[in-house]
């Protein structure tokens, strides 16, 4: 949609914040009396992509109330810093009956970039592999529909390729390399000591924008951190690629390696439902990197009960560790209320849950340099449970310990995150930590395929990859693929990556195979996202010392060969 000039200046002012909704009759009616927002743009016809003045905001909460807790943008960060063959798919590409290489299929990357020079992204004559770039971070022009960012054109890349000066042309650029190592892990071109999972699939790529400072210090996100992406920006990626392959008429896998511990990890935020609404489509596939916090000590949990005495969280806080933001999700049926007790023994009394905008607590502490925030948003639209949000600004160091208290109690449960590794400092633990519910978002979404990380080597668990359930249940990861020691492309060269944004890139070169074989090639042409789940499922190697599915393993790790001797059997 075309926006006025006045419109798009005050998209692109610096006090201006963004924020996808769901598009409700409620949403539109403040806007028409308000006269505060500017509509961008809609994505995939349910939500809305808006603009509103910061100082605003709270006005837009207020008006639409709980309904809106879901829809507010949360930062992602990066998941990480002879696989082919354990996954089955060396043997894949090279059965002659198969011969599987990605032929005719796209995959997308919402990332830092790619650099589009590399020799693995080129054919043999020299042209680019890469469909197109969408660089959210500079000026325009847009691709069509959308309103920010610059959009550069497979005919702009080869170009550049062509010329003395390619970055005169098209100077997009990785500055940090995570998406280009990506890109080759899923998509590079087979050569004599190289190959992707998928090495005749073509790319799109997406350069994400940075979070806005708004949402930054939202979420207490270290001012060190430059790998901060809003949920908003991975969505409008999500969007323009997924509008590339309808435009090129090609199926399409979207690859998200990364993640957030932001959010209630049950699937029903608005972020991640529009992704789970995105993998039902026929020929796309979406899959994500399950995250590396098992190890990280940034959740815990427990159940309280009638009667008894207040649940206790005790966080560790070591020297410098500026501010820190957690967050406690409990369910539709209970009603907790906080108090906080400060490492000198200051305490900050028993706040009332009182749903609200703005802190139902601020308190500068007296002893020490330190505030305490407590908000409380129930019932939160989606799952109708409650979110807690305390925020200790200046943390002095030591002991922290937060009381839960029931005020009312049926089911008791609760889970509390602190944010994922690079989002809160090294030295901010819980003493009590619990390795489960530590898949990050948006790998919890529903249909969204969730990769966990193994170590082909030694057929053991990468120690770090995420563990399920959901909090609502679900058994996550679905899946395992290699993720220790991986061989990609970097910008400076040849490179090692451990991880399960990894993993997901080999799960995403794994797809576009399958995308190919069933799409491309005709065999299953209503092919998507749950159909190759399901085959990937069957054909998983399974120890059998344990038993399937679990919330470590999933249902097991990826052996492609074996889906398709399966596929033979039935």
């Amino acid at each position: 949609m075309a926006l006025s000039p006045e419109a798009m200046a005050f998209i692109q002012a610096p006090d201006t914040v963004d924020f996808v909704t769901r598009a409700t009759d409620a949403f539109f009616a403040y806007v028409q009396r308000s006269n505060e927002v500017v509509i961008g743009q809609f994505l995939s016809g349910r939500y809305v992509l808006g603009y509103i003045k910061q100082e605003n905001f709270h006005h837009l909460e207020e008006a639409l109330g709980t309904a809106f807790v879901s829809s507010v943008s949360v930062v992602l960060g990066l998941l990480d810093r002879p696989a082919l063959e354990a996954a089955g798919i060396s043997q894949v590409q090279s059965q002659p009956y198969l011969n599987l290489k990605g032929r005719g299929v796209l995959i997308g990357f919402l990332d830092t970039g790619i650099d589009y020079t590399q020799s693995v992204f080129r054919y043999e004559d020299g042209s680019s592999r890469i469909q197109s770039i969408y660089d959210q971070t500079v000026d325009g022009p847009p691709p069509e529909g959308f309103l920010l960012g610059r959009e550069y054109s497979n005919a702009e890349i080869n170009a550049a390729l062509a010329s003395q000066d390619p970055y005169a042309i098209v100077p997009q650029r990785d500055e940090d390399g995570h998406g280009t190592f990506l890109a080759s892990v899923a998509a590079g071109r087979q050569t004599e000591d190289f190959s992707g999972a998928a090495p005749d699939a073509e790319i799109i790529a997406v350069k994400l924008k940075k979070a806005r400072p708004f949402y930054r210090e939202r979420y207490c996100v270290p001012a060190d951190q430059e790998h901060a992406y809003e949920s908003s920006a991975v969505m409008v990626g999500v969007e323009y690629i997924l509008h590339k392959a309808r435009q090129l008429g090609r199926p399409v896998v979207i690859c998200i390696g990364l993640g957030t511990n932001a959010g209630g990890h049950d699937g029903v935020s608005v972020f991640e439902e529009y992704l789970g609404g995105a993998s039902l489509q026929a020929g796309v596939c979406l899959c994500a990197a399950a995250g590396n916090e098992a190890e990280a000590r940034h959740h815990t949990g427990g159940v309280l009960l009638p009667g008894e005495a207040p649940g206790t969280v005790d966080l560790k806080v070591g020297e410098n560790a500026g501010d820190v933001y957690m967050a406690v999700w409990n369910t539709v049926a209970d009603r907790l209320s906080v108090s906080v007790r400060s490492p000198s023994g200051e305490l900050v009394g028993r706040v009332p849950a009182k749903p609200g905008i703005g802190p139902a607590a601020d308190v500068k502490l007296v002893l020490e340099a330190a505030r305490v925030q407590i908000e409380y948003h129930f019932p939160v639209e989606g799952s109708g449970g409650q979110l807690t949000v305390i925020r200790i600004l200046g943390a002095t160091p030591g002991v922290w310990t937060i009381q839960l208290h029931g005020d009312i109690l049926l089911n008791g449960r609760y889970q509390v995150w602190l944010p994922m590794t690079g989002f809160v400092s090294p030295t901010v633990e819980f003493l009590a930590a619990t390795p489960d519910y530590t898949v990050t978002s948006p790998a919890s979404a529903v249909g969204v395929i969730c990769c966990g990380a193994y170590d082909s080597n030694n057929k053991s668990l990468y120690a770090k990859s995420s563990r399920g359930p959901a909090w609502d249940g679900r058994i996550l990861p679905d899946l395992t693929a290699p993720g220790v020691g991986v061989g990609g492309i970097y910008p400076y060269g040849p490179g090692l990556m451990s991880g399960t944004s990894a993993a997901a890139a080999v799960l995403a070169g794994t797809c576009a195979l399958l995308l190919q074989w069933g799409v491309r090639e005709g065999n299953e042409p209503a092919m998507g996202t749950y159909q190759i789940r399901a085959y990937l499922i069957r054909g998983c190697l399974r120890r059998p010392d344990m038993e399937y599915p679990n919330n470590q393993w999933g249902y097991g790790s990826i052996q492609l060969m074996q889906t398709f001797h399966l596929m033979r059997e039935l």
